[in-house]
């Protein structure tokens, strides 16, 4: 299972946090972020993300 990352394209508009069915998401210095141990690899964060920064960590 691979988790997401969220880039620094961040704009920090909590949408994602919000769409996160686990709670994986939470405000970081600067930008989002998120916690690979909780990250259920669902998308909905990049789903509802206006500037696209949640990615699948490669």
């Amino acid at each position: 299972m691979v988790a997401y990352k969220i880039s620094d394209d961040c704009i920090s508009c909590g949408t994602c946090a919000e769409e996160c069915p686990v709670g994986a998401i939470k405000e970081g210095d600067g930008k989002y972020e998120i916690d690979p141990e909780k990250c259920i690899d669902c998308g909905s964060c990049a789903g509802v993300c206006p500037v696209e920064a949640p990615k699948p960590e490669e």
